[in-house]
């Protein structure tokens, strides 16, 4: 029935019944009407998404996206963000009082893939398609040809954004856009990392990145804070069928993630639940800080909740080259790309806000089996490429005809939902070593280089356990260490341990290395895990490039 129809048959209902009855019969309809959706009603339902991508994973990919209008093609990045979706015409703006509400990204520039919108009405399943047409966006100065865009109702959309009270059409807090990235904010409204819907062959020379190619959004009621949508995947290896459950909080975006996946060939590396992060540099790592800003960063850890119940913090790394590390577990608790230090001084940014910037946890429900987490770590000379890749990968081989299916939880806010009870690595520095804290190297500098690292400790039962002895226990895979020293940090209410590290080769390949803390008989933090790369043998050396003069 369409809108016109309705209008008609409510005229007729007036006549036989109530005016009373008929406003409650509009009240209770008016938040599903059809809205921008003008498309035929088709059932949907997600067993019927499954059954596509099932059957569209049996026939060849289509390929990459075909070519644009020449006036969208030679979009300059200026250009495209000078086109603004019409919020008039977003796709819930028929629904009285709501609280949510969603708008589409124009295809242009980089984004090629003309993706499907359709709406879905939750109470029938009827499912209708949003089609292109420019009076959806305003072009403003754009330089857009708008002639070349009309009738052309394929075009699609490049992807979507959610908006939120009382932000409604003003600051958005979930955005799908490219490939099958997508993000979402905390109550800072500031984005930082991205997830993706899967990561294939990423540590190969043939990475694939499939794409989101559809999209159907069930109507939420008004009030409704939390909204349903499913999307469609599709790759040169693989097809998905996907649904998101998004709870848009007060204080965090939390997102119930669903997926069958269809395999068409070999997937040699399948990574599930990625996240894409960005670390330039920080407290451990300022080969890259060459700026006034103290740190640049989007996460600065690995965070790891293992099956057996460890707790793992691993500082982030911007190496000299690429970098590839896996921690074999079996059924994750969780894991994700943690922000944890939100103090401005530390970042001194008003432009990439990088202190308000959320954290991702990934939350598996069920039971994932064996595995690894894995952590890839790109150079990079600046702040505006991602540089970080995290994502689980299943240790059975995927194979073409195979089917797999993945539940889990995003959590997008500052602080992770669940943290250990033990105390927690605080921040990870490193410098000069090989002479007693407390005195700088002076007129002689050490005559065997060595590489001081410290760890501040924070949170959990240090104090208490102090008379007892806190004991650190450190392993390193090469190299040896010395110069072992617990030191309480009074200002930060954590317990530094510092420690030498000497190399016993010349080797430059990655040093691992471990440290916790407890007493003779309990485990008092989680595990500090680290990766350091010795320079080269005729780099080991202190220079002394002071120059004074008698005046």
């Amino acid at each position: 029935m369409n809108r016109r129809k309705f209008i008609k048959g409510t005229m007729a209902v007036s006549a036989l019944g109530s005016m009373t009855g008929l406003s409650s019969l509009l009240a209770n309809q008016a938040w599903a009407a059809d809205g921008i959706a003008d498309g035929n009603a088709r059932k949907f339902d997600f067993s019927q998404l499954k059954q596509q991508a099932s059957a569209l994973a049996k026939k060849p990919w289509a390929g990459a996206p075909g070519p644009l209008p020449e006036t969208l093609a030679n979009l300059t990045p200026q250009d495209y963000n000078a086109i603004q979706y019409d919020a008039s015409h977003s796709l819930w703006n028929n629904v009285p009082d709501r609280e949510l509400d969603v708008q589409f990204f124009h295809v242009g520039m980089g984004f090629k893939r003309r993706i499907r919108m359709f709406s879905v009405d939750p109470a029938t399943h009827d499912a209708r398609e949003v089609h292109f047409r420019p009076e959806l966006f305003n072009y403003n100065d754009a330089h857009v040809d708008v002639s070349q865009l009309k009738g052309k109702t394929d075009l699609g959309f490049a992807g979507f954004r959610v908006f939120k009270k009382p932000e409604l059409a003003r600051r958005d807090i979930v955005s799908f856009l490219g490939a099958s990235y997508f993000r979402a904010v905390d109550d800072t409204y500031q984005y930082g990392l991205s997830a993706r819907g899967v990561a294939i062959d990423t540590f190969t020379n043939h990475e694939e990145f499939p794409d989101f190619t559809a999209f159907w959004f069930e109507t939420p009621k008004p009030q409704d804070t939390t909204f349903v949508v499913y999307a469609l995947l599709d790759g040169a290896s693989l097809t998905g069928a996907f649904k998101f459950t998004i709870d848009c909080e007060k204080e965090r975006v939390v997102m119930t993630v669903e997926n069958s996946l269809y395999v068409r060939k070999d997937i040699e590396q399948l990574g599930i639940a990625p996240m894409t992060s960005m670390f330039s540099c920080g407290t451990n790592d300022r080969r890259m800080c060459n700026t006034y800003h103290p740190q640049i960063h989007d996460s600065d850890r690995l965070a790891m909740w293992t099956g057996k119940g460890e707790w793992i913090a691993r500082p982030l790394n911007n190496p000299q080259r690429l970098t590839f590390n896996s921690f074999s577990d079996e059924n994750p608790r969780g894991f994700g790309l943690l922000q944890l230090d939100h103090d401005f001084s530390d970042y001194q940014d008003v432009i990439g806000w990088y202190n308000k910037r959320p954290s991702l946890w990934v939350e598996p429900v069920g039971q994932w089996g064996k595995g690894a987490i894995n952590l890839m770590e790109i150079p990079t000379t600046g702040e505006t490429l991602d540089n970080i890749v995290c994502f689980w990968q299943p240790e059975t081989p995927v194979k073409a005809g195979n089917t797999l299916s993945f539940e889990y939880k995003l959590y997008w806010s500052s602080l992770p939902p669940v943290e250990s009870s033990l105390a927690r690595v605080g921040a990870t520095r490193t410098g000069i070593g090989g002479f007693p804290e407390g005195w700088a190297p002076g007129e002689h500098f050490p005559e065997v280089w060595c590489r001081r690292f410290a760890i501040d400790f924070v949170g959990g039962d240090l104090k208490a356990a102090a008379p007892k002895g806190i004991e650190p226990v450190i392993t390193v895979s090469s190299g040896t260490f010395k110069q072992v020293e617990i030191l309480y940090v009074e200002p930060l209410n954590a317990y530094r341990i510092l420690f030498d590290w000497y190399p016993d080769s010349d080797s430059t390949a990655p040093v691992n290395m471990r440290l916790f803390l407890r007493t003779k008989d309990e485990t008092l933090s989680e595990t500090w895990m680290y990766q350091y790369v010795p320079p080269a043998p005729d780099q080991r050396k202190y220079v002394d490039d002071r120059q004074m003069s008698a005046g």
